[in-house]
């Protein structure tokens, strides 16, 4: 289940980042023509931009360490991200927790891994 979560963050924050790449284009949009708001949608698009591709570093790492806290900083991430990317981001970024919620499951314990294994 950890690499599942890993692979689902990694997808979520190349299509978030897509979707954040939108929402900057709206926003230099609605900043050519005086739109009232514009400057908002352009921050949020920028909070888009930080908050997908550290889930697609962190999706990464997730696949190849076995431990929770890839999973948790992914959920914190996720999360964050929906809250600072604008709401075309924040569909990918629930995918995103979806994601760190598996890799967090996934991981086993330090001393799980060194366990001798009975035979």
């Amino acid at each position: 289940m950890r690499t599942a979560g890993g692979i689902i963050a990694l997808v979520a924050g190349i299509f978030g980042v897509i979707a954040a790449i939108v929402t900057l284009f709206v926003g230099g949009v609605a900043g050519a023509f005086e739109a009232e708001g514009a400057g908002t949608i352009v921050g949020l698009g920028w909070g888009g931009v930080f908050f997908s591709f550290l889930t697609v570093v962190l999706g990464a790492v997730a696949i190849g360490v076995n431990r929770k806290v890839p999973g948790i900083l992914l959920i914190v991430s996720a999360i964050a991200g929906a809250i600072l990317g604008g709401t075309f981001v924040a569909v990918f970024m629930a995918l995103a927790l979806i994601g760190g919620i598996l890799a967090i499951l996934g991981a086993r314990k330090p001393s799980d891994s060194a366990a001798p294994k009975a035979e």
